[in-house]
């Protein structure tokens, strides 16, 4: 782990998958619910960041809380309940999603 905003960065880069991620920042996980749930708890780790403020320089324990609980999010429930995906929304009978929900 490096304590520099750029090596913070440079590292981030060369992360690939959700195993890399958890493994990086220190999280124990559970190999069974990535290997489910992997593009969700990414997906849901890029929202929690989105909403952060822009600009914002990334700090390692900041980063590491919204990882931490966009995995927690998948150990008690399911995709299909989290419904990070637009697939899943249209699953519920909600067949309209908005053009402008596509590029968050």
């Amino acid at each position: 782990m490096r304590s520099e905003p750029d090596g913070f960065q440079e590292d981030l880069a060369e992360l690939g998958s959700a195993e890399e991620f958890l493994d990086y920042f220190g999280i124990p996980f559970d190999v069974r619910i990535v290997q489910v749930n992997r593009l969700h708890i990414l997906q849901r780790f890029h929202d929690y960041l989105a909403k952060q403020e822009a600009g914002k320089t990334p700090e390692y324990a900041a980063w590491r809380g919204w990882l931490l609980r966009a995995y927690e999010d998948f150990v008690g429930s399911s995709a299909q309940q989290e419904k990070v995906f637009a697939v899943f929304h249209k699953a519920d009978g909600s067949s309209f999603m908005p053009l402008s929900s596509l590029g968050d």
